[in-house]
């Protein structure tokens, strides 16, 4: 481990991929094989039981990419739906008149793709009807979602070029088209994803226009999609830019005792690759205040059929790092400006025994660390005098090691019954 010091954790490691119990904001996800999970600019929908997820995938040339679940925890990647189409991003999923299809955003204009089945899932969808731009003045636009209402009524959500958000109809002809604009809200705004609470209030979620660095995402309201829209408020601190992501999309959970929403957003790298992860979060509505907040879970959970949000965490259990077997040059120090902790399993912050002194030849060594024969969560605190040069890598029972420093913010990954690396 380079910065630097060295964690070397044994714990019980299996050799095939084990269930995901609960979601990790900011965290690296992967599919049920154990590939990383590649939807940016994604869309969550629910059909029976069953989710899909369908996003792009950089690697697949910018095309959309599905996967499935049932408990919107583990994924199973299906496949790319189309390779009729290349660099369509954010895709959203659209169902109308017994057929599904694919809206992506292509050269600022709208490329429509159609299933052959009844089902979303296909990996066979082709190009149908003709590239659009915005009624009803031909508006080209960057970012884009769509949005469901109660009565089934499909429309567009757009950042148009004007730098205004614009909603539309989206009419139930074969193929679907956009139709009538039914808002303008005069908004320099992105990335849009809109829900409607038990209340009836719709709230709208964007983002500013800062590219793939994250600022504080804004939430709108109305009583009537055509308005007025009122708000502009925080969905987060504002200091924190939507912990470190941007909006794309909401999903709303009807269970049996309760409905949830929760923000879908993308956790982008500085240049929106697939190393950019997901920052899924539940959101708090007040109808009477009109506002929406996110709760922010390091792990969480949601049931699916009943609704119900539940924060996940674990018994404290601590290792800290000058307890450890100290290595090469490590020296021992309390409370060191320079902290460097292990904190197994828990996520609660710690400050106290710590190396420092450590250069690219030190390391730490944790024995008699027990697992519980499944993934766990471990989380790391450490901080580097040169943030360009300082790096952090940690391995288990002789595993590779990974590099904490090319994780983002929260972000981490999992181990087979080890844990997650949280930097």
């Amino acid at each position: 481990m380079k910065i630097g010091a060295a964690f070397a954790l044994l714990s019980s490691l299996v050799s095939t991929a084990l269930a995901v119990s609960f979601i990790v904001p900011g965290a690296v996800w992967s599919d049920t094989s154990g590939t990383k999970i590649q939807a940016h600019g994604g869309h969550v929908i629910k059909v029976g039981s069953t989710f899909y997820w369908l996003g792009y995938s950089n690697a697949a040339g910018i095309r959309p990419n599905i996967y499935t679940s049932t408990d919107l925890m583990n994924w199973t990647h299906f496949g790319i739906a189309s390779t009729a189409v290349s660099a369509m991003y954010r895709p959203k999923f659209v169902s109308s008149g017994g057929k599904w299809y694919i809206w992506g955003q292509v050269n600022r204009e709208i490329v429509t793709l159609v299933a052959p089945g009844s089902t979303p899932l296909s990996t066979a969808y082709t190009l149908t009807g003709s590239p659009q731009l915005l009624p009803p003045d031909a508006r080209s636009f960057s970012d884009m979602g769509v949005f469901v209402d109660d009565n089934g009524s499909n429309y567009f959500l757009s950042s148009a070029d004007s730098n205004n958000f614009q909603l539309n109809n989206i009419n139930p002809t074969t193929p679907i088209t956009i139709g009538t604009r039914v808002a303008d809200i005069g908004a320099a705004m992105e990335a849009p994803g809109m829900f409607k609470s038990t209340g009836g209030v719709y709230y709208l979620i964007m983002s500013q226009k800062t590219g793939w660095r994250p600022d504080p995402d804004k939430v709108y309201w109305a009583t009537s999609l055509a308005g007025p829209w009122q708000g502009g408020t925080d969905i987060a601190p504002e200091s924190v830019n939507t912990y470190n992501s941007q909006n794309s999309a909401e999903l709303v959970i009807k269970g049996t005792s309760t409905t949830s929403y929760i923000y879908l957003g993308d956790a982008w790298d500085s240049t929106g690759s697939d190393a950019s992860n997901y920052e899924w979060l539940p959101i708090v509505v007040s109808d009477s205040a009109h506002t929406a907040t996110l709760q922010n879970f390091a792990m969480w959970t949601v049931n699916p059929s009943t609704g119900v949000v539940t924060s996940t965490g674990f018994a404290n259990t601590t290792f800290h790092a000058a307890d450890g077997i100290v290595g090469g040059s490590a020296g021992k120090a309390l409370y060191s400006p320079r902290v460097i902790v292990l904190r197994f399993p828990s996520i609660q912050v710690v400050n106290k025994r710590a190396v420092h002194n450590i250069n690219s030849s030190s390391n730490v060594t944790f024995t008699n660390v027990v697992g519980r024969g499944e993934k766990q969560w471990v989380s790391f605190q450490y901080t580097v005098s040169n943030v360009i040069a300082g790096e952090a890598h940690v391995s288990v029972n002789g595993g590779p090691a990974i590099n904490l420093s090319e994780l983002n913010s929260r972000a981490g990954a999992l181990f087979d019954g080890a844990g997650c690396a949280d930097a």
